[in-house]
């Protein structure tokens, strides 16, 4: 009888690439990390061959770990869609626990949408979320440690796809006066890179209004604090209530919103991707409007 290849133990080889080690697989797949070394070993004796080679403290695929890794990740998928069209379901199959991630932007509008899609869709599952920069997310989601997660910008990897359209407005503490035209306006903002940043100063530029930035944070938390104690005016989200102790300035010039889309690591199940973005795009269509208090003439 001819050897044959163990889905759980592919499984378990897949996490490794996906995750960056054994450590993180096993955590990714919940179980211990003796069981994905043996998870390994029985490939190994099934092929004849190593998979894994040592790399000074860690490991590394030999170039038949690397061979086994791409078939695995056909063999699996094959497996998983042809459960899918039985109707049994195998999007999260060895899993239980998917962790999300979004930049902080309307974080707290969107998540909660897209933690009950996922809730309703896989109750056994438990879901985590990783809030950070755009390049950080990006970054984990190349390392498998970050399943599916919700972006700013067009996207453009093989696993992204549209999640329509974040509206963006000006916001100032409440006593806070714009200094007139011929003076720089000034802008706080999250620290390069960052889109919104750039996006700011570019309408500014185009509407021949000078800005400074002023204040920088390197999350939105401390743009929010900067902005309240009156540093200045930042562009911000313009979803779910005003931010507390902020109103909107609408004499400022309006902005386009940023697109966002939905992207997942290399083997996530393609229906995860759907799933979020139709809960993210149905969280701005059912989005409140927020209180549009004119601030004074700049």
């Amino acid at each position: 009888m001819p050897p044959v290849l163990d889905l759980t133990a592919l499984r378990s080889l897949t996490a490794i690439a996906d995750y960056g080690g054994f450590r993180r697989a096993a955590e990714a797949l919940c179980i211990s990390q003796s069981a994905v070394s043996q998870h390994v070993r029985r490939l190994e004796k099934a092929v004849g061959r190593p998979l894994v080679a040592p790399d000074g403290r860690g490991t590394r695929f030999t170039p038949d770990g690397e061979l086994l890794v791409a078939v695995g990740r056909r063999i699996l998928t094959l497996h998983d869609d042809a459960l899918e069209q039985l109707g049994v379901d195998a999007v999260l199959a060895g899993q239980s626990t998917i962790t999300i991630g979004s930049t902080e932007h309307a974080a707290d509008h969107l998540l909660p949408l897209v933690m009950s899609a996922l809730t309703t869709e896989f109750p056994d599952v438990q879901v985590r979320f990783r809030l950070d920069r755009g390049a950080r997310i990006n970054e984990a989601l190349d390392r498998g440690s970050i399943d599916v997660a919700v972006l700013i910008g067009e996207g453009n990897a093989a696993t992204a796809r549209p999640a329509g359209r974040l509206p963006l407005a000006w916001f100032a503490a409440t006593d806070w006066a714009a200094p007139p035209p011929e003076r720089p306006l000034p802008l706080v903002a999250i620290d390069d890179p960052c889109t919104i940043r750039s996006q700011a100063l570019r309408v500014l530029a185009r509407a021949g209004r000078t800005a400074s930035v002023v204040g920088e944070a390197g999350y939105l938390a401390g743009v929010l604090h900067a902005v309240r104690a009156g540093v200045g005016v930042a562009l911000l989200a313009d979803v779910g209530a005003v931010p507390q102790g902020l109103e909107r300035r609408d004499d400022l010039p309006p902005v386009d919103p940023e697109p966002l889309h939905v992207r997942a690591r290399r083997s996530a199940h393609p229906r995860l991707t759907h799933l979020i973005g139709n809960a993210v795009r149905t969280a701005l269509d059912e989005r409140p409007r927020t209180d549009r208090r004119p601030g004074p003439a700049s």
